[in-house]
Parts: structure tokens; sequence; C-alpha cells
């Protein structure tokens, strides 16, 4: 009985137009980033951090970034993993480049760069649309994938051709390369994320979101209305490169400390990251969250169940998890198109009427 809107009235349009309108669900908010702050980083151990927590939210803020470019302005992006390439190989630069300089800055400039090279293999999008678009970006994925693995000026002419994070510290706390504790890169991926998130919460719910939302919903109509859809498309291309640029970096630098390109960032990682947005919600910042924490926890859960439990070959387990994403995502493009956070919207329909019918 404590979800209700009873008695808790809005004073002023700020209030009206909130991002919780209802009381709990602004104190839940709190409570989930109180407990993300103050008590994960006094639990968490690294296999928490390297086979959950990190991925989460190193997957979380590239699905952001491809919802806002996919859900919100409608244009179909298959080369998320080129893109995070260019957010890890220009932190790596900028890393060996400007050593003085703090961590914080690398990773905001590779997200800088990385906004960049989108909104250049965006302008297609002001001619082609749909399948075409796809193609087109499909092609930014291989031409990245193969620039970085045949100029050696990006990998510094190592003669492996893989790239290593140095150890770098902020405030005296390593946040990079083998000796970084835990609590420390979780720490530093949380604050991105954070930041991200509010900030694609408060661009979509703005001018730039409904702009976007008018080019998707229909083009031809948003021009007449006034929208510019070169405005509205490039700058849907440059702050989804901004996230994944920062997802990448976060990928290389805090996680994995060292990367192939071709291993690390192909195909497979923009077609990971297209699944969490279609699996999480179109169109919805907790979609990506959804949809991130779902993909990253499976594997993790098929692991425990199939081969801890009942025993079975680890190969089966891969060929199984699979399936069950083929399977998820054909459901929900039918069933339910907006994802796991139209389910989650949904039932709190449902509780704020609890125990009525309607």
């Amino acid at each position: 009985m404590f979800y209700r809107e009873a008695g808790d009235f809005k004073t002023s349009y700020e209030q009206d137009s909130q991002t919780f309108p209802i009381k709990f669900d602004r104190f839940r908010y709190y409570a989930v980033l109180a407990i993300a702050f103050l008590v994960v980083p006094f639990v968490i151990n690294d296999y928490w951090a390297n086979a959950i927590l990190l991925p989460f939210l190193i997957y979380a803020i590239a699905a952001i970034g491809l919802n806002i470019l996919v859900g919100y302005a409608g244009q179909v992006s298959l080369g998320t993993g080129g893109f995070m390439a260019v957010g890890a190989y220009a932190c790596y630069k900028f890393m060996t480049m400007m050593p003085e300089v703090s961590m914080f800055v690398h990773v905001l400039l590779a997200g800088g760069m990385t906004a960049i090279v989108c909104v250049v293999f965006g302008l297609p999008s002001l001619r082609i649309k749909g399948f075409y678009l796809a193609v087109a970006t499909l092609a930014a994925q291989f031409f990245l994938v193969w620039l970085f693995n045949r100029v050696p000026w990006f990998y510094n002419y190592s003669a492996s051709g893989q790239i290593s994070a140095p150890e770098r510290d902020v405030f005296g706390i390593l946040i990079t390369g083998p000796n970084a504790p835990a609590w420390a890169t979780y720490m530093f991926s949380l604050i991105f994320l954070t930041l991200c998130a509010l900030v694609a919460r408060n661009l979509t719910r703005g001018t730039i979101g409904r702009s976007w939302m008018a080019i998707r919903d229909m083009d031809i109509a948003a021009e007449i209305i006034g929208v510019n859809p070169l405005k509205a498309k490039l700058t849907a291309f440059a702050v989804s490169g901004f996230f994944i640029g920062i997802s990448g970096a976060l990928f290389f630098s805090v996680y994995l400390g060292a990367v192939e390109v071709g291993e690390a960032f192909g195909i497979t990682k923009s077609f990971l990251v297209l699944f969490m947005v279609i699996i999480g919600g179109l169109g919805s910042i907790f979609g990506s969250f959804a949809g991130a924490a779902f993909l990253v926890l499976l594997p993790v859960v098929l692991k425990v169940v199939g081969v801890d439990v009942l025993g079975w070959p680890t190969d089966i387990v891969a060929h199984f998890q699979l399936v069950i994403v083929g399977a998820l995502i054909i459901v929900f493009l039918i069933v339910e198109p907006h994802g796991l956070a139209q389910l989650w919207r949904v039932a709190k329909e449902k509780l704020r009427l609890w125990p009525f019918p309607h």
C-alpha cells in the first residue's frame, strides 16, 4: 500500500515534470545509489568485479549510447564494436602521450574522439536510412578494425599488435594495471555510468531528445514542423559516440588491461550491445541497464546451473546461451517490442492500482 500517489501533491511545474514523480521511486533511486557507492565498494572482491560488476557498468554505458542512436533517434547502427575500439585506442594514445594528465581526462577525451568519428560515419544518415544505413555502419565496423590492425602507430609499433594499459592512479589510488584494487576500478566505472545516465536522461527529456524522437517517428513530418534533420541526426551520432567511446576506453584500460582489436572489438561486440538494447527496451534508459544486466548475468547463471549443478559440458552450456538469447530477441520483437523496460513499467502501473483491478 506504500506505492501510492495519494498525498504526493505537485505544487510547481518542475515537480510535475520530474523524472520520478512518485515519492517511492525517488527513495528507491537514492537507496540504489547509496548502496552502489557506500556499500558495494566495501564488500566487492576480484571475482564479483571482473565477472559481473565491471562488465555490467561498462556495457550499460555502451547500451545507453546505442539506445540514444537506435531507440531515440531511429538510426540503425551495427558499428558499436568499431566505435568502442576508437575509444580504447584513443585512450591508449592519450595515456602514453600525456601520462601526467588525469585518467578522467583521458577517458573523456577518448569519448570526444569517438564522437567525432561517429559523426563522420553518420553523415550517410542524411541521405540513407534503414537497411542501407545499417550496411554503412557495418562497413565502419570492419574498416575501423582493419585500420587499427594495419597502422602500427595506433599500437605504438608493438611487435604483438596489442595495446596494454600502463598503470595510472587517481588521487594516489591505482585504477589501471594488474595491481589496481577491485573497489577502485568499480568506483571509477560507476562514476562514469552515473554521470552518463544522468546526462542521457536529461538530454532525452529536453529539446534535443524531442527532436530525436520526431526524426525517429517520421522524419519528413519532423522537418515540416521545423526540426533540423542535419542537427538532430548528427547530434544523435555524436552523443551516442561519446558514450560508446567512454565505454570502450573503460573496457580497455580498467577491465581488460590489454586488448587485440579483432578479438575484443569484433562484430560480435556490436551485436552483443545491440541485443542488450533490444532485450532491455528501445527508447528507454532503464532498458539499457536491464539489457546489460541480463546479458552479463546470463552466462554466469548458466555456468552455475548447467556446469556446476547439472554437470553439463561447457560447450553445450555456451551454445545453450546463444539459443536463449536468440529466442528472447524473437519473443521480444514479436510480443513486447519495448523489452524488459515495458514489463517493468506495466508492473509498476499494477502496483499503483493494487489491490484494485483498474
